[in-house]
């Protein structure tokens, strides 16, 4: 078997990706002298949320996904952020390659949830490494990557923030029901309203009783 180490050097937002994207910069090292042919390589990122600090208003955001902060330890059970493959050329000893991971930036997504109530400090990520490799002095051995190759990553929130911001300035995404969009379709129109932000304003200020904190903060 191929013994093989993992680990990231850095992670940025992608300026020119068509979708908010990460690239993390990882570096793969062989055992001395031997020759790795290619690597086909099975990324699975998660969240680890017990391992940073939140602060109050985090905690607030946060109750959705992990219930009442009394009960966080049990419920900060990590969560599933991304799995991507890649493809790393050749190399003897050590080589450094990107891994190229679209966020996803719905709100109905836990990791999306996650990451927006964040307002600083780090992200705690996981890369969980498996897959194959082709490797020997002459011809290729072909033997798997073990599952328990990994790599610790401390991602800077305001990172993730960058990728969203540079596609989506401002904004988040919520996923409705087709129908729900119809009605709210036809509830625009009659009311000649311009956008979805005065539509969706109008609305809140026609149930202050239902939420008035909300009412308050976002249509005053």
């Amino acid at each position: 078997m191929t013994e093989l180490g993992f680990a990231c050097t850095g992670v940025r937002a992608d300026a020119y990706a068509a979708m908010p994207t990460l690239v993390f910069r990882l570096r793969i090292t062989a055992a001395p002298g031997v020759r790795v042919h290619a690597l086909a390589l099975r990324c699975q990122l998660r969240i680890e949320p017990a391992r940073r600090p939140y602060g109050e208003a985090e905690g607030v955001k946060l109750a959705d996904l992990f219930g009442e902060r009394s009960r966080w330890g049990t419920t900060l059970n990590p969560i599933q952020f991304a799995q991507v493959s890649l493809m790393v050329p050749g190399f003897e000893g050590e080589t450094e390659t990107d891994l190229v991971v679209p966020c996803s930036y719905d709100l109905e997504v836990a990791a999306g949830r996650y990451l927006r109530a964040l307002e600083g400090g780090e992200v705690p990520l996981l890369l969980l490494f498996s897959g194959t490799a082709f490797a020997g002095p002459g011809g290729f051995q072909v033997s798997p990557v073990p599952w328990d190759k990994e790599a610790v990553v401390r991602m800077p929130v305001r990172v993730w923030q960058e990728a969203i911001e540079q596609h989506f300035p401002g904004c988040g995404w919520l996923r409705l029901p087709g129908e729900l969009i119809d009605a709210l379709l036809a509830y625009r129109s009659r009311r000649a309203l311009p956008s979805w932000e005065a539509t969706m304003r109008e609305l809140l200020s026609l149930a202050p009783a239902v939420a008035p904190d909300l009412i308050e903060e976002v249509v005053l």
